[in-house]
């Protein structure tokens, strides 16, 4: 992770994101998208991660969270390193993936460039967490901006009608990550 991005407050609410290398679309299929949703869910149960909000868009995650258990950049390092083996692995067995080859070459050519892997990078190194409590860009703005990502990106009419988003919850539905009422 950068220097310059950093959790620096372990009590406050961040806004964090992270992509795939290269802006990949990996995640235009629902089955790479259920390994984050399941990670989540683990770390809210078994890491103390609290989540707000979320999104799962073609190649990035949006966040809002806090962490009452592990502090959050061992949570985030521990859940790509996951994630990115898990998604590989699917890929890799994924009979239907057209673009399998292309993808792991990808994978595996970034993954050369860092000294810090064995063989693929899968996630970009730096999740730029943004502090809400004492930053402009506050909770409401951020949780605004995660479920309008959908609809700007125009997979949906209605942010609540993206189901990989914490916007069917503020709507009164169960999503399909456990998270913490904020408002």
């Amino acid at each position: 992770m950068s220097r310059k991005y950093k959790f620096r407050n372990p009590e406050a609410v961040y806004f964090v994101s992270f992509t795939t290398i290269n802006w990949i679309d990996v995640f235009t299929r629902s089955e790479y998208k259920h390994i984050i949703v399941d990670s989540l869910n683990h770390c809210i149960e078994k890491k103390g991660l609290i989540v707000y909000a979320w999104v799962i868009m073609s190649n990035h995650v949006h966040l809002v969270i806090e962490s009452k258990g592990m502090a959050l950049d061992d949570i985030l390092r521990d859940m790509k390193k996951f994630t990115a083996s898990e998604i590989i692995k699917a890929i890799s067995n994924n009979l239907q993936e057209s673009r399998k080859e292309w993808m792991l070459w990808m994978f595996e050519r970034a993954g050369k460039k860092n000294p810090n892997n064995t063989r693929y990078q899968f996630w970009q190194q730096h999740n730029q967490p943004i502090e809400l409590t004492r930053h402009a860009f506050g909770i409401d703005a951020a949780i605004d901006y995660i479920h309008e990502n959908p609809v700007k990106a125009g997979f949906v009419d209605r942010a609540e009608n993206y189901p990989f988003s914490s916007a069917v919850d503020f709507v009164g539905r169960k999503g399909l990550v456990n998270i913490v009422p904020c408002w």
